[in-house]
């Protein structure tokens, strides 16, 4: 079972990798799928099976994250029209090179940190640090308004993964509560996408930013 759990993670470090390397905005929303549904398995597959409550909420949990969050994104990619992300703020071989540098960082936050159930896993905690850098950096280094809506949920997914880790009472109520901030903050964006289109024909934020100046 140990194996599967670090097969499962080593996944989760390429899934964050191909984020930051692909400018297919579809291809990214796939791969945040795939990565909420990597996250969701990795509860699972402790020493001990988990309480049936447990793993209904940990279904439920990767059920919005993988199929109803990535719906919204899709349902705006389709309204918007926007197919790529052709104009980053840092270009792929730089964002991938910059992500080699992050998750060396992360391993070696992650050295000093342990886990409660003790050092089994412990690859677990530098691919959680990474999946949450890695979504602020497609938050700060990305200028489709899609893109950074996806940053944001990489980012949650990570937090999901380290609450998951590191908490040991009751760690499901505050993840569900996460997880609903989550699911309505990226329904107000799913609007906002789809007015800011609608009115400047576009959803670059730099652009936007340029436009409100010149006013």
């Amino acid at each position: 079972m140990q194996a599967v759990r670090e097969i499962l993670v080593i996944v989760l470090i390429l899934l964050n990798f191909r984020l930051l390397g692909t400018s297919r905005l579809g291809a990214c929303v796939q791969t945040v799928a795939l990565q909420a549904v990597v996250i969701g398995l990795l509860p699972l597959l402790g020493p001990r099976l988990p309480a049936p409550w447990v793993i209904a909420m940990v279904a439920a949990a990767t059920l919005v994250k993988a199929v109803v969050l990535p719906a919204l994104v899709r349902r705006a990619l389709r309204e918007t029209g926007v197919v790529r992300e052709l104009e980053p703020l840092m270009g792929y071989t730089l964002s991938i090179l910059t992500g080699t540098g992050l998750l060396v960082l992360c391993y070696l936050a992650g050295r000093q940190l342990q886990l409660p159930q003790g050092g089994a896993g412990q690859l677990l905690i530098p691919a959680t640090l990474f999946t949450m850098l890695t979504g602020l950096f497609l938050i700060v280094a990305r200028r489709k308004a899609i893109t950074q809506v996806l940053g944001f949920l990489v980012l949650e997914n990570g937090i999901y993964l380290f609450g998951v880790a590191f908490a040991v009472h009751e760690p499901w109520l505050v993840q569900t509560g996460v997880l609903l901030d989550v699911f309505a903050a990226v329904f107000v964006m799913g609007i906002t996408i789809y007015q800011i289109n609608r009115e400047f024909d576009h959803i670059d934020t730099d652009r936007l930013s340029t436009q409100g100046l010149k006013r």
